[in-house]
């Protein structure tokens, strides 16, 4: 009876003890991005992306003023049209 008493105690002392111990809370989640945010950052991207290609073209050594002129006009193009279809996911 006294073995039992004793490990009872025991085992209601430790439970008790681990009980108590409280774990960190969780980080909340980060919030999502409005469509707002959302439209910027893709259209920023899309400008960024834009100017590089188009200064590279432009500093290019070899290629010749009509090359750069033909590339010119399919990045400007294929630009209105990534430019389109991302208003019209807005």
């Amino acid at each position: 009876m006294k073995k039992f008493l004793i490990t009872t105690l025991l085992f209601l002392g430790l439970s008790a003890e681990a009980f108590a111990q409280k774990h960190p809370p969780r980080p909340p989640a980060p919030p999502h991005p409005s469509r707002s945010e959302m439209y910027n950052n893709k259209a920023r991207e899309l400008d960024k992306k834009y100017n590089t290609e188009k200064r590279l073209i432009l500093n290019h050594p070899l290629a010749t003023k009509k090359m750069k002129n033909d590339q010119l006009k399919a990045l400007n193009l294929r630009y209105q049209n990534e430019k389109r279809l991302l208003r019209a996911t807005r």
